[in-house]
C-alpha cells in the first residue's frame, strides 16, 4: 500500500490517495433498491478497467418481501484487485447500506476501521422499526458504529434534488438513489463512469427522462464525493497483470450456456435445451434463448418431467440435448433421467444447487445435491457427475459434461451451485479455433452379421452406436424396459438384466481412463491433503496457499470429476497424514471417499446459505495440523 497528499479543488485542504492491491465492497438494501444492477455495473466497470474481480449476489429468498425489513435486504458483494483473486472476500471494506435493515444484517461483515456509507434518509421511525432497532443506530450517543468510519449522506434528498427539473414522479425520482450511491463509490475508488453511462443510454433510450434522471443522480454522486470534506481518503486500485487476450465479464449462468454453444457448434451440431423456470437455473434458458442464430433451440415447457422427457426425446432425434433445474426439480425429473440411463443416450442434466430440502432457501448456495446426482433413481442407474469449480470454469465444465455424454452415451450430471451461478469473474474469451470437437459418429449402415441393425451392440468403451431416427435399415426401439444385449428387443430374463446392469456400470466406471488424472496444488505428500470439488474452490486455495505461505506441508485436490473418481485418486490420498474434505453440507463427498478408497477423511461442513470464509477453512486446516 503506498499513499500521497493530493490538494482538493483549489482550496487549500488536502487529501490521501492510497494505493492498495485489493477491496472489498458490499451494496446492500430493499430488494426494490436496485443493489444487484449498481453491483453488477460496478463490476463491469472493474473488468474493464482491468482489475481481477470476484463477486457475491445474494438475493433475498422471498419473491417480494416487505419493503424495509429484514427478509427483504438484497445485497452485492464485490472484490476488486491488482492481483488474482479467487474469493469476493471475507471482510467488507467498504459497506453501502441504503436502509437501517440493511445495515443491521450486513454490519457483522463490515471490518474494523471500514468504510460505512448510509443514507440517512431512510433512518426515519418507521424504517427503524421495520429493521428492529430501538434507538437510531446513527445517533451521536449510540456507540454501535464507533468502530468504524461511518458516512451518513442524504441520498433520498440529494438525489431528488438533482433531478429537480426533469420531471419525474417522486417514486421515479427516489429509483435514481441507487445512481447516487454507485456514483459516489465510483469517486471513493477511482472508476471511470464511462460504460455505466453507455449502459444507462442503452437500456433507457426509449425513455430519454430516465437516461437523464439517472446519469444525473450518477454525477451528483460522484461529485458529492469530490467536494465534500467528509471523505479524507481516496483510493486507487492499479489493473491486474492478467495474461493478454481478449476478456469479459461472465457469470457461472452464462459460461454454462456459452461452454454448450461452443460444443455443438465446434462439433457441428444443433442445441436442444428444455427446461422449466427454477431459481437459480433460470439464465441458463435465458441466455441461450438469445443464442438462437447459433443453431440453439430452447423450449419453457410446463413442468420438470416435460422437461427432461423433451430432452430424451430430442437426444434420440439426434441432437445435443440439454436441460437444467435445481434440487427440487431435478428430483422431479428423476424417473426421466433413468429412462436416458437405461435407453443410453446422451444428454447433459445441469444441477444448479441451492439450499435445501424442499423449497428450503432458494436464493442461497449449498452443495448437497452430491448423493442425490450419485443415487437419486431407483434401480442401479450409475452416471458420471462434473462439477465447475469457479464461474468462467463452468464454460469448460459444460463442454467437458457434453463430451462425456456424446462420447460414451450416456446422460451427465454438471453441477453447479447458486454461486458459482450468479458470481462473476473475469474470463478470457477463447480463440474458436482451440475448442477441440466433440467425437462421434451416426451409423448408416447395419452392423449386424445378417445385414440386422444391433442397437446394443457395443465398441471397445462398451459404448453402444447413436442412429439417428429416419436413418434407412437401422429402424430400432428403445424404451425404458430393460433390453437383451445386442439386439435392444424387450427382456425379462434374469441374467441378461445383469448382464445389462454390470455392463452399464462398466462403462461409466470406464470413463476413468478417458479423463485427466487428479491434480494436486501443493506437496506430493505431506500432513494435510484438503480434497474439495464445486464453488468453493476460491476460498479452500486461498485457505491452502496461506497454510502453504505459513510453511506447513498442505496439499489440495480440486475434483472436477467425482463419478467415476479420477483413476490415481486413491494412491493421492495415501500419500497424506490426514484428509480434510471441507463441503457446504454434511459431509457427501466425505462419505463417498471413506467408502471408495478406506480412507479416515475429515469432514469441515458449513450449511448457512453462505459459501466458506478463507478464515473459516484456514482455521480447520490447522486443527488438523495439531
Amino acid at each position: 500500500m503506498s499513499s500521497v497528499d493530493v490538494p482538493t479543488s483549489g482550496n487549500g485542504n488536502f487529501r490521501t490517495t492510497e494505493q492498495v492491491d485489493a477491496v472489498v465492497i458490499r451494496f446492500c438494501g430493499d430488494s426494490g433498491d436496485g443493489m444487484q444492477l449498481v453491483g453488477t455495473q460496478f463490476t463491469n466497470v472493474s473488468a474493464v478497467f482491468g482489475n481481477d474481480v470476484s463477486t457475491l449476489p445474494d438475493f433475498p429468498a422471498e419473491i417480494r418481501a416487505p419493503a424495509g425489513t429484514l427478509n427483504g435486504v438484497s445485497g452485492y458483494q464485490i472484490c476488486f484487485s491488482s492481483k488474482d483473486v479467487y474469493t469476493p472476500g471475507d471482510e467488507v471494506d467498504t459497506l453501502v447500506a441504503m436502509n437501517p435493515a440493511a445495515l443491521k444484517t450486513n454490519l457483522p461483515d463490515l471490518k474494523r476501521g471500514g468504510t460505512l456509507i448510509v443514507n440517512q434518509d431512510a433512518f426515519d421511525k418507521s424504517g427503524l422499526a421495520k429493521a428492529g432497532y430501538e434507538k437510531n443506530p446513527l445517533d451521536e450517543d449510540n456507540d454501535l458504529l464507533a468502530g468504524y468510519r461511518v458516512h451518513k449522506v442524504d441520498m433520498t434528498r440529494l438525489t431528488r434534488d438533482s433531478v429537480t427539473e426533469l420531471g419525474l414522479s417522486l417514486k421515479e425520482a427516489d429509483r435514481c438513489k441507487n445512481f447516487f450511491a454507485l456514483g459516489l463509490v465510483y469517486w471513493l475508488y477511482d472508476r471511470d463512469a464511462t460504460p455505466t453511462q453507455d449502459w444507462v443510454k442503452a437500456k433507457f433510450a426509449k425513455r430519454p427522462e430516465l437516461v437523464d434522471a439517472n446519469l444525473a443522480a450518477l454525477k451528483a454522486g460522484y461529485d458529492l464525493g469530490y467536494s465534500t470534506q467528509a471523505f479524507t481518503v481516496h483510493y486507487k486500485v492499479p489493473p491486474a497483470k492478467l495474461p493478454p487476450g481478449k476478456y469479459r465479464k461472465i457469470t457461472g449462468n452464462e459460461a454454462v450456456a456459452f461452454g454448450l454453444v461452443a460444443a455443438a457448434r465446434s462439433s457441428g451440431k444443433d442445441l436442444f435445451y428444455a427446461g422449466y423456470p427454477i431459481t437459480p437455473a433460470s439464465d441458463i434458458l435465458h441466455e441461450l434463448s438469445r443464442l438462437k442464430n447459433f443453431g440453439v433451440r430452447t423450449a419453457q415447457v410446463e413442468d420438470e418431467i416435460a422437461a427432461i422427457t423433451a430432452t430424451v426425446g430430442a437426444a434420440f432425434g439426434g441432437a445435443f440435448a440439454v436441460t437444467a433445474s435445481s434440487g427440487p426439480g431435478i428430483a422431479l425429473k428423476s424417473e426421466g433421467i433413468g429412462l436416458a440411463v437405461i435407453t443410453e443416450l446422451p444428454l447433459v442434466i445441469i444441477n444448479v444447487q441451492r439450499g435445501g430440502p424442499s423449497t428450503g432457501l432458494p436464493t442461497k448456495t449449498e452443495q448437497a445435491d452430491l448423493l442425490m446426482s450419485m443415487f437419486g433413481r431407483n434401480g442401479e442407474c450409475p452416471m458420471p457427475i462434473v462439477a465447475a469449480a469457479t464461474p468462467a470454469d463452468a464454460f469448460d465444465a459444460a463442454r467437458e459434461a457434453m463430451r462425456l455424454a456424446v462420447e460414451f452415451m450416456t446422460p451427465v450430471f454438471l453441477l453447479s451451485d447458486g454461486y458459482i451461478a450468479n458470481g462473476a469473474e473475469p474470463w478470457r474469451i477463447p480463440e474458436i479455433s482451440t475448442l477441440k470437437p466433440i467425437d462421434f459418429k451416426h451409423p448408416l449402415e447395419p452392423n449386424g452379421n445378417d445385414g440386422a441393425y444391433l442397437p446394443y451392440l457395443r465398441n471397445d468403451r462398451l459404448v453402444r452406436p447413436w442412429a439417428i431416427p429416419g436413418t434407412a435399415g437401422l429402424e430400432h426401439r428403445i424404451g425404458g424396459l430393460e433390453k437383451w444385449d445386442r439386439t435392444g428387443n424387450v427382456s425379462y430374463d434374469p441374467d441378461n438384466h445383469q448382464h445389462m446392469i454390470e455392463t452399464r456400470a462398466r462403462k461409466i466406471a470406464g470413463i476413468a481412463d478417458h479423463v485427466p488424472e487428479q491434480a494436486i496444488e501443493g506437496p506430493d505428500s505431506g500432513d494435510v491433503l484438503v480434497v474439495s470439488w464445486g464453488g468453493t474452490y476460491g476460498s479452500i486455495r486461498t485457505a491452502v496457499q496461506r497454510a502453504q505461505k505459513d510453511g506447513h506441508k498442505v496439499a489440495l485436490a480440486h475434483l472436477r470429476y467425482l463419478n467415476p473418481f479420477p483413476r490415481n485418486l486413491g494412491e493421492i490420498l495415501k500419500r497424506y497424514k490426514k484428509v480434510l474434505v471441507p463441503e457446504l453440507n454434511c459431509g457427501q463427498l466425505r462419505l463417498l471417499l471413506r467408502s471408495t478408497y478406506l480412507v479416515d477423511a475429515q469432514g469441515y461442513n458449513k450449511v448457512k446459505g453462505k459459501p466458506f470464509l478463507v478464515s473459516e477453512v484456514y482455521d480447520a486446516i490447522l486443527d488438523q495440523l495439531k
